[in-house]
């Protein structure tokens, strides 16, 4: 009997990303009347066409995820939008979910793919149309999980979560949480207005039957001017005299998020740019009443296992779903409220997160910002996940240089 041994690992590199700008989720946002299948074609096409030297039928999987899988956001997103992109009928896709954590895990889960040496190009990604399917819309919880006590009976609302957060750390106070809030929205605009968001969006033709065409070309949900003073005043809708309000929370959000991934020797071999060096990547678990707590964990298993601590890590890409999720990550790893290693380009706060789709946008941030810093080696991009969950990606910089230091 002959036996083979497995394939040798190989890098997988982050060749490009790209996203829509994100809008509102309400009756008049951005994309009331765009299906969101047709945001996640949008992405896919845009990718292809900045690189014409990729074959379509090189791509081996398209891989998109959405939270809340029906209506546009279902039947096997993956596999409907390569078709729908143009992508030869050879090419397959599948659909993929960790709520918030569904574009990183589908860029994780074909990374795994082309290291082990069973695919070469991927492209991986996700969408959500919150305007149209609300976050657990049409779900059915077993009622196990409250007979039985598996979880606390607040633990599906985020917002509870955050506020739990708040009530575990007294540290984590709603001046802290204003005071962060109101960063995001100034980084983001400085990053605008910088030139540093617009090359990473996809214009995206709109029809409305009032308004007729229109095209978007920009984000909607961001607020620049916020104050400390304009949001300290605001309700704390998740509980009575709370301390979460929606100047510290993302705004509910529609987009999609793409990117394109390859093993780097055939990025080499088809001219395709490396922006970003997978290092490594974990998942972890904690108390679904403390979701925001995710990132933590994840992050220590992640930096475990590329063989780093924090203190080697020189740029970090953290979702804001909460400012006081994000400083809770902080506190946890010693890292000022303010550190310019933390979102320099402003986060979801400002933003906006369409859920499903927001590992990506970390992703084409930190390959950007890696451009931008040669002296910076690694970077992390990382995430809390609905249900007690947190997910961390490890990056290295292909631009690094000893000299920039």
């Amino acid at each position: 009997m002959t036996t083979s041994s497995p394939p040798a690992a190989r890098r997988v590199v982050f060749v490009d990303g790209v996203r829509t700008p994100f809008g509102r989720a309400r009756k008049d946002g951005l994309y009331a009347h765009t299906r969101a299948d047709d945001l996640a074609v949008r992405t896919v096409r845009e990718l292809l066409r900045r690189h014409p030297q990729l074959p379509p039928e090189r791509v081996d999987d398209v891989a998109l995820a959405a939270t809340t899988q029906q209506g546009d956001q279902g039947l096997t997103l993956g596999r409907t939008v390569a078709m729908l992109a143009g992508l030869p009928p050879t090419v397959p896709g599948f659909a993929i979910d960790r709520m918030c954590a569904g574009a990183m895990t589908a860029v994780t889960t074909t990374a795994a793919a082309i290291g082990y040496g069973a695919q070469d190009v991927t492209i991986a990604g996700g969408v959500e149309h919150m305007g149209r399917h609300p976050m657990g819309f049409d779900a059915d919880p077993n009622p196990r999980f409250m007979a039985e006590r598996l979880v606390a009976a607040d633990a599906l609302n985020m917002g509870v979560t955050a506020e739990n957060l708040h009530d575990r750390f007294p540290a984590l106070t709603r001046e802290r949480a204003d005071a962060y809030g109101v960063a995001s929205q100034e980084k983001f605009a400085k990053a605008l207005a910088a030139g540093q968001i617009e090359p990473d969006l996809v214009p995206v033709a709109l029809r409305d039957p009032e308004r007729g065409w229109g095209l978007a070309t920009a984000d909607e949900p961001p607020r620049p001017g916020t104050t400390v003073e304009a949001i300290a005043g605001l309700p704390t809708p998740f509980r009575p005299g709370g301390r979460v309000t929606a100047g510290t929370s993302a705004p509910l959000t529609d987009g999609a998020a793409s990117c394109l991934l390859a093993a780097e020797d055939v990025a080499e071999e088809l001219g395709l740019p490396v922006r970003m060096r997978m290092v490594s990547f974990a998942y972890a678990g904690v108390e679904p009443e403390v979701m925001g707590l995710g990132p933590v964990p994840s992050t220590e298993k992640a930096l475990a296992r590329a063989g780093l601590t924090i203190d080697d890590i020189g740029l970090i890409e953290i979702n804001e779903a909460f400012a006081v999720q994000v400083l809770s990550f902080l506190d946890a790893f010693g890292i000022a409220d303010d550190d310019p290693r933390v979102n320099p380009y402003g986060g979801a706060i400002a933003v906006g997160h369409p859920l499903a789709s927001s590992g990506v946008r970390l992703m084409t941030q930190l390959a950007r910002q890696f451009e931008e810093r040669p002296e910076v080696r690694y970077g992390l991009t990382t995430m809390c996940v609905g249900l007690g969950q947190g997910g961390t990606v490890v990056w290295e910089n292909p631009h690094f240089t000893e000299d920039a230091r």
